[in-house]
């Protein structure tokens, strides 16, 4: 059964980055640290997957993830390469993107967002290892993201490549998720966990104010701060994770909003970045600049409002990677068949039904006489007394 609380932590998730590259205020990615919080989720159940089914799970993480990436391709290759972009081999990892794949001018910013998926397919592939190698040394295994962050940022890795760097911010996030699902965050005492988190946090915190990036205090600009103030946020906000969230549900509205951008999350995430840049000139056209109060939150509106329309259209994709049936809107209630049993209407027993109960030997209960069934003139003949002063 999933758990409800941490469906709610992805929707925030996904709703915190789409308004973030819309308004680009620099405090949302302290109040929140989204990436992080969504690669920790991502560990967690990849944890599980290979739990539940060993290495074949890799390619069956890679099955959900890549489908909707190569719809993403389909649309704005083509596009690209005939506005400005070369035709190379490197085209090629439109398909499977070990590396960035290329992009033009404006493709660059519009699918930045590719990266992500980039470092997902990267820990996916290390996961079956380094899981085995959590599970024998789990501090040690945890704390090499984070040494490696440190050393990069001190110089002693110059330039190092890409994939280092990203595993240096990132997998520290995901080892987390392994943590939780693993149970070992759970069963850290308050005394031992909320300390931890605040050194943590403390440090990270430290390191943000004291090493501002080119947007101030924005932590994609500054990755040790951005991974120790995430990790201190990971470790209370999923590390003391309840079982559920029960209001979720109770309100009809947010629990199946919740659920659409969760079978929905990779489309909203690969399709939001397109609209932020097609808007950004269109609403300076009409006398808005992009941060006035009103044209800035127009553009918040029409993006998740052109975002629910593509995803209407090939959100789809998403269940058939995951072969599920496939859905226009996810999260209808489905009848049980004991609820479909229980709606349809009953049959009277066709004519002759008792006497043919009779001659096989079956015991057919007598009638039941009136004076069992007694009525107050005036308030509905035929119904019992019990029965109709009942309150409700």
């Amino acid at each position: 059964m999933r758990n409800r609380y941490l469906d709610l932590l992805r929707f925030l998730a996904i709703l915190r980055v789409v308004t973030y590259h819309v308004t680009g205020y620099a405090t949302l990615t302290l109040v929140f640290p989204a990436m992080s919080v969504m690669f920790a989720l991502a560990g967690s159940l990849m944890a599980a997957s290979l739990d539940r089914s060993g290495v074949r799970s890799v390619g069956r993480r890679l099955r959900r993830l890549l489908p909707s990436l190569w719809v993403v391709a389909a649309v704005f290759v083509p596009a690209m390469l005939l506005t400005g972009l070369t035709f190379s081999p490197r085209v090629l990892l439109w398909l499977f993107p070990i590396s960035d794949p290329p992009a033009n001018y404006w493709g660059g910013l519009a699918l930045s967002p590719i990266w992500y998926l980039r470092d997902y397919l990267w820990f996916v592939l290390a996961s079956p290892l380094v899981l085995w190698l959590f599970r024998r040394a789990p501090l040690p295994t945890l704390a090499a993201p984070y040494l490696l962050l440190v050393a990069i940022e001190a110089g002693v890795l110059a330039n190092p490549p890409t994939v280092l760097r990203e595993f240096g911010l990132y997998f520290g996030a995901w080892l987390l998720g392994f943590a939780h699902h693993d149970g070992l965050l759970r069963r850290m005492r308050n005394r031992v966990l909320l300390p931890a988190a605040a050194v943590v946090g403390a440090a990270g915190l430290a390191w943000i104010v004291t090493h501002p990036g080119p947007r101030g205090y924005d932590i994609n600009d500054i990755p040790l701060g951005n991974a120790l103030w995430s990790a201190a946020f990971i470790l209370v906000a999923i590390g003391r994770a309840p079982a559920g969230v029960t209001w979720v549900d109770r309100v009809p509205a947010l629990g199946r909003a919740v659920t659409v951008v969760n079978r929905r999350a990779l489309t909203v995430y690969l399709w939001h970045m397109p609209f932020v840049v097609l808007l950004t000139p269109l609403v300076g056209l009409v006398g808005w600049s992009p941060r006035d109060p009103v044209g800035l939150w127009l553009r918040v509106g029409l993006v998740f409002a052109l975002v629910g329309v593509v995803t209407l259209m090939v959100g789809w994709v998403e269940d058939v990677a995951a072969r599920r049936t496939p859905e226009l809107i996810p999260g209808k209630p489905r009848r049980t068949v004991a609820d479909r049993a229980a709606a349809a209407p009953a049959s009277p027993a066709p004519a002759g039904a008792e006497d043919a109960l009779v001659s096989v030997g079956a015991r057919v209960p007598a009638p039941r006489r009136a004076a069992e069934t007694p009525v107050r003139p005036g308030r509905g003949d035929g119904v019992p007394a019990s029965r109709r002063d009942a309150p409700g």
